[in-house]
């Protein structure tokens, strides 16, 4: 894949204001349906920043729990069995940075790719852009420890759609975004389906599920 070098636009108001919360807030949360562009822009606009310097590392994570899967039950060892969730964020650094560049920061632990289990005990230092996709997946304690990870002049991004979630019981997103609306240097992004923009068909796909609801 050719290295995308155009700066990075939005493709929606809903993407612009977003991109716009992340600038300007620590602790940003995306929330909305599938193909609004949530992942994409946050993982481009981490790569930009780490290829421009503004920042020193980017780490990358997901709950280790999606459609009715467990890490410990798929395949391989651990890289292997992280890389099903890491592969969306590959593609977008891929495209962002070039794909020699990506494995390069990868070796050397300016990318850092892991399940959310993993955060536990570490500090999210300065310089470093975080994001926690697929957020919906997360417990109410894992929300809890992954948020007090949380260093100063860090960049933090938590990505989902609590409609969404493919564990039992309440989820850790709609719990913190309860908690913590209207907290000092937390922004809460909402999409909506009229922000898709991987195709019309997810749209309706998603309205018709909806209906169903």
């Amino acid at each position: 894949m050719t290295r995308d070098r155009r700066p990075l636009e939005a493709r929606t108001p809903a993407q612009k204001k977003y991109l716009c919360a992340i600038k300007s807030h620590c602790l940003t949360f995306g929330i909305g349906p599938a193909g609004t562009g949530k992942s994409y822009c946050a993982t481009a606009m981490a790569a930009d920043a780490l290829a421009s310097g503004r920042i020193e590392r980017i780490i990358l994570t997901r709950p280790a729990v999606e459609a009715g899967e467990q890490l410990g039950h798929l395949p391989g060892d651990l890289n292997e069995k992280f890389s099903v969730y890491i592969d969306p964020f590959r593609d977008i650094l891929h495209q962002r940075l070039g794909k020699g560049a990506v494995e390069y920061n990868l070796r050397h632990g300016r990318i850092v790719a892991a399940p959310l289990a993993f955060m536990r005990g570490k500090t999210f230092g300065s310089d470093t852009f975080v994001i926690l996709d697929e957020a919906q997946n997360t417990s109410i304690a894992q929300m809890k420890m992954f948020l007090t990870r949380i260093g100063e002049d860090c960049k933090v991004v938590v990505n989902g759609d609590v409609n969404q979630s493919d564990i039992r019981g309440p989820n850790g997103l709609a719990d913190a975004i309860e908690r913590l609306r209207g907290l000092p240097g937390v922004r809460i992004h909402e999409f909506d389906r009229e922000d898709i923009v991987r195709s019309g068909l997810v749209r309706a796909v998603i309205d018709r599920y909806e209906v169903e609801a």
